[in-house]
């Protein structure tokens, strides 16, 4: 019985991980877009631009 307990927590365990994973993942992605996307550095905003143009990602 106490293994199946062990499992079942363990199993819980790896999901709560992917879970809090996606979501710093996203944060980490908003983060990124609303801070350098809208800098009012231009060195930071160009290297953003031309990052998305070298991606092939349209931006205007």
């Amino acid at each position: 019985m106490q293994q199946t307990q062990t499992a079942q927590i363990s199993a819980i365990t790896t999901d709560v991980n992917v879970v809090v994973q996606a979501v710093l993942a996203m944060a980490l992605g908003l983060f990124i877009v609303g801070v350098v996307g809208f800098s009012h550095i231009s060195a930071v905003h160009n290297a953003a631009h031309d990052t998305r143009h070298a991606n092939a990602f349209p931006c205007h």
